[in-house]
């Protein structure tokens, strides 16, 4: 049995967006591995986990607990799921928002069987009471309840079966030590390159029935920002342009035609990356600028810039965070085809 509880990401128009949107849910259940042998990417992750995952079934042991930590749309959920799969065990899935009180944590705990595969997506917004009542849970198998209130109110301890818990989040930093300490396994997902983001477009090509050839897969990973669920989504997009303005086969052309039609350009950038990075340039000097001013200045909201636009901006190395605001760099100049302002004329430093 499998409960799930996903969030679905509320600017869901933006083609590139990490999070899960509305087009996203049916099409990724069945693109995802099952097992380790099919998963595409994350090497280092995933030979580690193939030794913790042969040492718990050779001692006939649960996994211990796993933490999987990394940017969105990286294949946390997909992990979970191999985790339980390679395990012979059965995964129930839930997320942090969706557990608000302990008696939901005790209805799921209390449900599960041996060596069953718990998976909570977004752990670090687990409240403080919820944890307290994890931490038992996860050291000894055992579920703590209080029943009652006032001086008649009492302890019940109940016997967890053994169950591996697997977390995921994008900021590790927000889970509290407590609750980090007690995962035995912690494994970052990284960023896929090209090359890896074209063998996975290729997979998915074939399992959806979609004529993919190599170099139009290379054209949708180039632009698909590291991201395996925004490469697959890309993929679906470019697919109508091919059945509608081609002969149904997604090539080099025929995705160039498509991508730029959806404003994403060669580095993946989007339509409001790039209004950012020119606010910023033509409107304030290349910055800095408070985050706040540039959200109103481009019509958007601060989180939107924030969590889903920065990021990607500096890991290309086009944005600065400073302590006075925001500045875009010599590289963001020479993309977007800008001239730099001669720098002693400014009296500030625009490059990093």
């Amino acid at each position: 049995m499998i409960e799930t509880s996903e969030k679905i990401f509320e600017n869901d128009d933006r083609v590139v967006t990490p999070e899960v949107t509305g087009d996203d849910s049916d099409i990724e259940v069945s693109l995802r591995p099952k097992c380790l042998a099919e998963y595409i990417g994350q090497d280092k992750a995933k030979e580690n986990l193939a030794v913790y995952i042969e040492a718990a079934k050779r001692r006939n042991e649960p996994l211990d607990h796993v933490l999987l930590y990394g940017p969105p749309g990286l294949g946390k959920t997909t992990l979970s799921g191999i985790i339980a799969h390679e395990m012979g065990s059965n995964l129930r899935i839930t997320s942090g928002p969706a557990i608000e009180k302990p008696g939901d944590l005790a209805a799921l705990l209390t449900n599960l069987s041996e060596n069953d595969v718990l998976f909570i997506d977004e752990i670090h917004r687990l409240s403080r009471s919820i944890e307290e009542i994890l931490y038992p849970a996860l050291e000894d198998n055992v579920l703590d309840i209080m029943i009652g209130k006032g001086p008649s109110a009492r302890s019940i301890r109940i016997d967890l079966p053994k169950f591996t818990l697997v977390g995921a989040t994008t900021r590790a930093g927000q889970l509290t030590p407590p609750l980090r300490d007690r995962f035995g396994v912690v494994l970052r997902l990284e960023l896929y390159s090209s090359e890896q983001l074209c063998d996975i477009i290729r997979r998915s090509s074939m399992i959806l029935g979609i004529p993919c050839d190599p170099d139009g897969a290379a054209e949708i990973a180039g632009r698909a920002r590291g991201t395996p669920r925004i490469a697959n989504r890309l993929l679906k997009r470019v697919r109508d342009f091919a059945d509608v303005i081609g002969n149904g086969v997604i090539t080099k052309d025929i995705a160039s035609i498509a991508l730029d039609r959806l404003e994403i350009d060669p580095l993946g950038l989007d339509s409001i990356d790039k209004r950012m990075l020119t606010m910023i340039i033509k409107g304030y000097n290349g910055g800095p600028v408070g985050l706040d001013t540039l959200a109103s200045a481009i019509g958007e909201e601060a989180v939107t810039l924030e969590d889903m636009c920065e990021p990607f901006l500096m890991q290309l190395g086009f944005l600065a965070r400073t302590p006075r605001g925001r500045c875009a760099t010599k590289l963001a100049y020479e993309h977007l085809g800008f001239s730099r302002p001669d720098e002693q004329e400014n009296g500030k430093q625009l490059s990093f």
